[in-house]
């Protein structure tokens, strides 16, 4: 893409938004450079990678990628067999661990089968280095300095340069006390030329003796090495100096060890940065409440409500854009200030962003094309260097741009044809408009000139456009309005200021018949584009009322069908109340029946007429279908909860005690010592002898609860002591009855952490655990869940 569109639309604009959000150095760098693109393939990938970025951001608040330091210039020095210093190892370093908690983020993503387009397979290129990044870990810190156990023979040197400086102090300190005192200038013992030093008086120097390594400026205070320090002071710089090299030597051998993975740490950085320019695009689209754009090959835009980015959200205008089905060219008319130069850098703006694999500020569903080449001339771009007026100005940019344009080009022009007689300029504008029309390009274009509207409602495959104007109220409202062409409101303004009539029917009489007849056209225009949209108001305020009667219907119907139910079943059930009756009547006969028989005096009456007579009489009895009722079994567990009873939560799979009611549909429950609102449809009351039994565990909870926190901290605690003390505070907190847990182990090094996780692996009672929310901790704390 040609960079003097990105000028004009001020896309480097949206390079530094997105920039912002960028934690990494390398991701910042790759924000500032992101490329318009205009391989469909490429984009869509792009694409892809921007939508896994947001789903990651929707539900894990991104991929866990912490500020880090661009390590480029010291893989180069590596490659060169250069000896790094502690600054670029510590940066190196951290890159690794930084790499090791990606992996294990994505790891634990795939495992909740969390559907990603592009993530996957790149965070499978991730190098692990665990021997390097365990040497680094021991050798180097945070800042860059070598650790003291980075070689026994470091860590002996530094402990006699602690001496060393012991003695030094000692023997200094001796001075600041007692006659000696009265000698010095100040009471203090102060380093000059890395040598310890205390401040005498001149007239004193020969009391101590010794070297004197400065004075102040006025000469009355020398700072003096006394003679009895010469000694220690030499046996310290000599111990300085053996660490120094002793340092110098780990450097070396740290960074020989690193040159065979120059390639390894060269793709980790890289995947890193584009990991964290992903976060960013993601961020920036939730910012922006971006959505992602369908691209059509065919190049037919629809940007439904396209808003520009870089306008104020409580201020900008939402427009619909669409060009390239129906149309290749719009033709924008009406006065100044009306947005019609925005609406160009808008279309613009938009395109860019989505071929450089952004979300567009636009509703869902909305559609851009892949244009090789989007060319512009907007604004005045008057050279007087180049001693060219406005005209020619905008000629040669034009001649430019028709020189390139093909069918895959978009080309913007703001007031094309201006800056020349009026008459020439309509006429030059249609030919270029006819000309790039013949190139199959798609242009929008905006203007002054009357003429140009006829063109547009005469020629094919190009419509009119207008911004529209509040006669009203003087103002514009910056809405586009396709296929209605912008009109003169000089007129009418000029009359709501008070001009005379006579003047404005004097002004109307100079114009044309064909431009009164147009304007009048545009006006009846206008009126029936407001009356459609009143209309289209009433019809909405119609559906909506029709959709609450709806609502309101299927309410009764279901409160009707509930009320029938309820009115079957009672019948029901007062008939199975006089079958019962009527059938132990109906036994007591047959009983008397058989009797007869028996004696016999009823020869003719068989057995097994009886049974069948009693099955008839057993049949006629209903079911009740009361009990199968869901609604009326809510409504009865709804009577039957009152506070204190104990429930089962059945969404948690735990037992509680109802606290208070909210509302008819909801309850305060108590679990443990959590409180939470629950609705009714979860809670079933148990029975009141477990009830009691229940309750008193409860309280039992709550009680052990009181003196267990809902969080560890581990921080700066050894790792045999950490996990002792993880292993007492997890049953502890079972105890108490907590679902969850938060266990801060902190980032440092990650030992911590990977021991913390296995234990938490390795654990009965533990369901699973992920890392903190980034704006609790992320990757320095662990969310446990309970069984």
């Amino acid at each position: 893409m040609n960079p003097k569109i990105e000028k004009i639309i001020e896309f480097h604009k949206i390079r530094q938004s997105l920039a912002g959000y960028a934690s990494t150095d390398l991701g910042k760098q790759m924000a500032q450079t992101i490329a318009v693109m205009n391989q469909p393939q490429k984009i869509q990938e792009s694409l892809d990678e921007t939508g896994d970025g947001v789903e990651l951001y929707r539900l894990k608040n991104g991929i866990p990628i912490p500020r880090l330091k661009d390590i480029s210039m010291a893989i180069k020095r590596l490659e060169l067999e250069a000896v790094l210093n502690g600054q670029e190892l510590s940066g190196i370093l951290r890159t690794l661990t930084t790499s090791k908690q990606v992996s294990q983020f994505f790891d634990k993503v795939r495992e909740e089968e969390l559907d990603l387009k592009r993530l996957y397979p790149l965070a499978d290129k991730i190098v692990h280095l665990p021997e390097i990044t365990r040497t680094l870990q021991d050798s180097i810190s945070e800042d860059g300095r070598v650790l003291d156990d980075a070689s026994p023979a470091l860590k002996a040197i530094r402990q006699g340069i602690s001496r060393a400086e012991q003695a030094v102090r000692s023997q200094l300190e001796s001075y600041l006390s007692g006659k000696s005192a009265n000698y010095l200038s100040d009471n203090l013992i102060t380093i000059r030329n890395d040598r310890y030093v205390v401040p005498v008086k001149a007239e004193y120097r020969n009391v101590f003796g010794g070297i004197v390594h400065d004075q102040s400026s006025t000469g009355q205070t020398l700072f003096m090495e006394p003679q009895a320090v010469v000694t220690l002071n030499n046996k310290l710089k000599e111990l300085q100096s053996q660490e120094k090299a002793e340092v110098e030597r780990i450097l070396y051998e740290l960074s020989m060890e690193l040159v065979p993975y120059t390639e390894d740490l060269r793709e980790n950085h890289y995947l890193l940065g584009l990991f964290d320019l992903i976060n960013a695009k993601a961020i920036y689209a939730h910012h922006l409440k971006a959505t992602r754009p369908r691209v059509n090959l065919d190049n037919h835009i629809a940007i439904w409500q396209g808003r520009h980015p870089l306008i104020d959200p409580d201020r900008v205008v939402a427009n619909d854009i669409l060009i390239g089905q129906e149309y290749q060219a719009i033709v924008i008319t009406g006065p100044n200030t009306g947005g019609k130069t925005i609406q160009l850098k808008t279309l613009g703006m938009i395109q860019l962003m989505a071929q450089a694999g952004l979300y567009i500020p636009a509703n869902e569903n909305s559609q851009v094309g892949i244009f090789n080449e989007i060319f512009a001339d907007i604004g005045d771009e008057q050279s007087i260097e180049q001693n060219l007026s406005t005209f020619s100005s905008h000629m040669t940019t034009i001649v430019h741009i028709l020189d390139q344009i093909d069918d895959k080009s978009l080309v913007l022009l703001d007031e094309i044809g201006s800056g020349t007689d009026p008459q020439e300029g309509a006429s030059l504008a249609i030919a270029i408009l006819d000309y790039i029309g013949s190139k199959n390009s798609f242009v929008v274009a905006t203007t002054h000139y009357p003429e140009l509207k006829a063109y547009g409602y005469n020629r094919p495959g190009t419509i009119n456009a207008s911004m529209e104007f509040d006669s009203d109220s003087l103002q514009p409202t910056y809405r586009l309005l396709l296929g209605i062409p912008g009109r003169s409101n000089a007129f009418d303004i000029s009359s709501r200021l008070g001009l005379p009539d006579q003047v404005i029917e004097q002004a109307r009489s100079f114009i044309s018949l064909e431009s009164q007849d147009l304007n009048e056209m545009i006006s009846d225009l206008e009126q029936k584009r407001r009356l459609v949209e009143r209309e289209s108001i009433e019809l909405q305020d119609n559906l909506e009322a029709s959709q609450i009667l709806l609502d309101n219907l299927q309410k009764e119907y279901a409160a009707y069908q509930t009320n029938k139910e309820r009115l079957i079943d009672s019948a029901k059930e007062k008939a199975n109340d006089l079958l019962e009756k009527t059938q132990v009547e109906a036994e007591a006969i047959l009983s008397n029946i058989r009797d007869l028989q028996l004696k016999g005096q009823a020869n003719l009456i068989k057995e097994h007429e009886m049974i069948e007579q009693r099955a008839n009489l057993s049949q006629l009895k209903h079911e009740r279908s009361l009990s199968k009722n869901k609604v009326l079994k809510r409504e009865k567990v709804k009577k039957s909860l009152k506070v204190g009873q104990t429930v089962d939560v059945t969404s948690f799979g735990q037992k509680g005690v109802l606290v208070e009611e909210v509302s008819p549909k909801e309850w305060v429950v108590q679990m443990g010592i959590i409180k939470m609102k629950m609705s009714v449809d979860e809670l079933v009351p148990l029975e009141d002898d477990k009830d009691k039994n229940r309750k008193s565990q409860v309280i039992l909870r709550s009680a052990n609860a009181s003196h267990v926190s809902s969080e560890l901290d581990l921080r700066g605690q050894r790792y045999e002591n950490a996990l002792k003390e993880l292993d007492q505070y997890l049953d502890a907190a079972i105890l108490a009855g907590y679902p969850r847990v938060t266990i801060i182990h902190g980032k440092g090094t990650g030992a911590l952490q990977q021991g913390v996780h296995k234990a938490l692996k390795n654990h009965r009672s533990v369901a699973s655990f992920e890392y903190a929310p980034m704006n609790t901790g992320g990757t320095g704390a662990t969310i446990v869940l309970f069984k």
